[in-house]
């Protein structure tokens, strides 16, 4: 499995078989100023409705879009959606988000999307096992540093990859990546935006991959 940050919350994943999924993609402007999504995908699976995370449109290739909670089969691959919210008043002010899990190549990740709260036990137990987590750090607008961390230890993946942090191409007013790293051991910063994964190669323990993004 490779593993593409294409900018924000949006990653390509692609599988050794060259099934392509693109996470929340992104509309460029108004904050996000990364280079517009390009890639071909199979599957999209969308968090929430909102312009920085839904662009479907821009993705080429038609690819079947996962966007709600419940279980979902595409092409050999079962997408479990989980419910949540944008924040810590049950959508109130952001409405809802939704946590997507799949195993690919029998690696299991979890892209927790716009994540704004802490995780209850019955979420914990519908994602269950996270080889890789894909977790929002930057605060604001979802779950915070110290809220980010805590999760990262409950769901205790083999690899954390941060995501929707403040760069130099995004100006929305959440923290850098830099303050979730403080005090963290095991990080391991790529100087690519792309990462490969093999079942039998990953670590015991939490290792923390920042991956660079497009300039």
């Amino acid at each position: 499995m490779k593993i593409k940050w294409l900018g924000h919350s949006s990653f390509l994943i692609t599988s050794d078989e060259g099934i392509k999924i693109i996470t929340d993609p992104y509309a460029t402007g108004g904050g996000i100023n990364y280079a517009k999504i390009s890639e071909l995908a199979d599957i999209v699976t969308v968090s929430h409705q909102h312009s920085d995370h839904n662009d479907v449109a821009q993705v080429k290739g038609n690819p079947i879009v996962v966007k709600e909670a419940g279980t979902k089969e595409i092409k050999g691959i079962e997408f479990v959606g989980i419910s949540s919210y944008h924040d810590d008043a049950k959508g109130k002010q952001r409405g809802p988000n939704s946590i997507f899990c799949f195993t690919m190549d029998e690696i299991r990740v979890c892209h927790l999307g716009d994540l704004g709260h802490e995780l209850d036990a019955q979420q914990l137990g519908q994602i269950g096992r996270v080889d890789i987590l894909l977790l929002p750090v930057g605060g604001f607008y979802t779950i915070d540093v110290k809220l980010a961390s805590q999760i990262g230890q409950k769901l205790a993946p083999k690899v954390i990859i941060p995501m929707h942090y403040k760069t130099s191409k995004c100006t929305y007013p959440i923290a850098n990546v830099e303050e979730f790293l403080k005090g963290k051991q095991n990080i391991r910063r790529l100087d690519s935006t792309e990462v490969e994964f093999k079942k039998g190669e990953l670590l015991t323990g939490t290792q923390i991959i920042v991956l660079k993004h497009e300039k």
